[in-house]
């Protein structure tokens, strides 16, 4: 049977060209072997797994093949490799230092490859300053390290320094794509991705992982498979609990959660990938924002669809919540507890339970007393009919100015539920006079509501809309809800009636609107005193969003409408502040 290699060794890149994802460096020592500017000391930098000990392979080999590139010819008499974990001694750098004096036989250089250099003692790092600074002209030092600021000060000075970067996932994935490829491995796009990501910016780790994979899989990649054994929490676990969340489902959520831990999850883990879907899901509300998230397109689909089935509000305070919630995780005692209060609390975000506000009555109970009407008189209807006609009470009165006469006009009593007086003989809550006795008090309340309740309808201009418009956004700002106060504020609502039309840039700011228009539309009904008011919204991504105003641009409008209000200026000798 034939030996397996493994791919991270079968597929290390034998050129400059094969490096993933460090073209800023590989570009810049191939200019430097070109112009002949390499430096006689190099120092490789940068996490495990990104190529550091690679392109020192390559370097050497590339520095004594003038004109050609043969990936045959490795020139292995000319690279010295020492490994500095397990020579790390002032006797090993001696031997070192006697080498170095010897001519290489082939070639012209003579490279010296010290990986792990950070783990040279003190006493070797002084040893080895003199020749690092001036080695004799056929050699070459390279060091390479994943721990910068372990080296001592002197032997950074005496390098040239680069620093490899992570490498990023869709490079990983484009990498890992062309190693199935040649293997004829069928795959998904979301199972390299999530290989990827386990990898943690680690090509050597991500090719380790992807054979793991293949062994459990066979020569079909699923995200299914893959997840399974990786043991990862996907996407679509985190989209599964956010549709719970938003469906207030609290029994459902500790359910859910209870499978994730029976499934060996760390709950810890759960919470802070939580709070980072929350925070993808912000991301792709705005499709400009999009390239941020680091996922394949069905993922990017899916939460695109999600993203807009919830509010920015909402995922403000749900990034929070879970922030908080792991932030705690480490010193609570009960540390499953906490996750559950923490879901319970997302989950009651979007719940108003049975509080009542004030917009969702039909008349809000402040307009009754800010236009002086009676809401103490009492009701005492019998319990098995209702009067005939209201009560009307001649006191308080509301009066009307006009220019020639001033009318007054009674006011009708507010309807009070009717109240049953001690002296009535008690009846068990269980007997079907009792049920009969509530039925004709339901009735009876109905009937005089219907008779007696109307919804006032008093007309309003445009302005005065467009201030108690103004009015409710600058609330909402003071409280902190700034999304939604940019939102009232971005374009002029228009009025037709009592109909009014706002126009939006997009459907995502529309759906936020639409989540917090109810408490618009009490704010107007009751300031306006008129409940036949309506609001349309219009997605319009061609409108000129409108900008701020100072003084002087708010003069200027205003003398657009009425040109007369310059000579009041003129007239009365005022000025507008800048």
């Amino acid at each position: 049977m034939e030996q397996f290699i493994v791919s991270a060794r079968k597929y290390r890149p034998q050129t400059f060209k094969d490096v993933v994802g460090q073209k800023a460096i590989t570009n810049t020592l191939l200019n430097a072997i070109e112009n002949n500017h390499l430096a006689s000391a190099l120092l490789f930098t940068g996490p495990r797994g990104v190529g550091k000990t690679t392109c020192a392979r390559i370097l050497a080999r590339k520095i004594n093949q003038p004109g050609y590139d043969d990936p045959e010819e490795d020139f292995a008499f000319n690279v010295f490799e020492l490994d500095a974990a397990s020579n790390n001694s002032v006797d090993d750098i001696r031997n070192l230092i006697d080498q170095v004096r010897i001519p290489p036989q082939t070639g012209q250089y003579k490279v010296y490859i010290i990986d792990e250099v950070h783990m040279l003692s003190s006493a070797a790092f002084n040893a080895f300053l003199k020749t690092l600074e001036e080695p004799p002209k056929h050699a070459i030092f390279i060091l390479a390290t994943t721990e910068k600021h372990k080296i001592i000060p002197t032997i950074l000075s005496r390098c040239q320094i680069f620093d490899f970067k992570r490498i990023t996932v869709k490079d990983a994935k484009e990498h890992l794509a062309d190693v199935a490829e040649s293997q004829g491995i069928q795959f998904e796009d979301d199972a390299l991705h999530i290989i990827a990501q386990k990898a943690d910016g680690a090509m050597r780790d991500a090719l380790s992982i992807f054979d793991r994979v293949v062994s459990f899989c066979g020569s079909n990649l699923t995200r299914q498979a893959v997840t399974e054994n990786l043991n990862v929490l996907d996407y679509e676990t985190y989209i599964n609990i956010t549709d719970l969340v938003l469906e207030n489902k609290i029994p459902d959520l500790l359910l859910a959660f209870n499978t994730i831990l029976s499934k060996g999850f760390d709950a810890h883990h759960f919470v802070s990938g939580l709070a980072s879907h929350f925070r993808d899901l912000l991301v792709a509300k705005t499709p400009s924002t999009l390239s941020l998230l680091e996922m394949g397109e069905q993922a990017q689909q899916l939460y695109g669809v999600q993203a807009q089935k919830c509010s920015a509000d909402f995922l403000l305070k749900g990034i929070e919540i879970a922030n908080d919630c792991d932030l705690k995780y480490k010193v609570s005692q009960n540390q499953r507890l906490l996750v559950e209060l923490c879901l319970m609390q997302l989950a009651s975000i979007t719940f108003d339970g049975e509080k009542k506000k004030a917009e969702s009555f039909i008349i809000p109970p402040t307009y009754f007393r800010k236009n002086d009407y009676s809401i103490t008189e009492v009701v005492k209807p019998a319990i098995a009919s209702a009067p005939e006609t209201p009560v009307v009470t001649p006191q308080p009165t509301e009066v009307i100015p006009n220019t020639e006469t001033t009318v007054e006009k009674p006011v009708i009593a507010a309807p009070i539920a009717p109240v049953l007086t001690s002296d009535e003989p008690k009846i068990s809550a269980f007997s079907l006079s009792s049920i009969r006795a509530k039925k004709a008090l339901e009735e009876s309340s109905k009937s005089i509501v219907k008779e007696v309740v109307h919804s006032p309808t008093e007309a309003f201009t445009e302005t005065e809309m467009l201030l108690q418009w103004t009015k409710y956004a600058q609330k909402l700002g003071s409280k902190g809800f700034k999304i939604m106060e940019s939102l009232l504020l971005i374009n002029d609502p228009k009025l037709d009636g009592t109909r009014i039309t706002i126009e939006l840039p997009n459907e995502g700011s529309k759906l936020d609107f639409e989540s917090q228009k109810h408490g618009l539309l009490g704010h107007l009904k009751g300031h306006l005193h008129n409940h036949e008011i309506t609001i349309d919204v219009i997605v319009n991504e061609s409108i000129e969003i409108k900008r701020n105003l100072n003084d002087q641009d708010r003069y200027n409008r205003l003398k657009e409408i009425n040109p007369t209000i310059d000579l009041l200026r003129s007239t009365f000798g005022l000025h507008v502040d800048a």
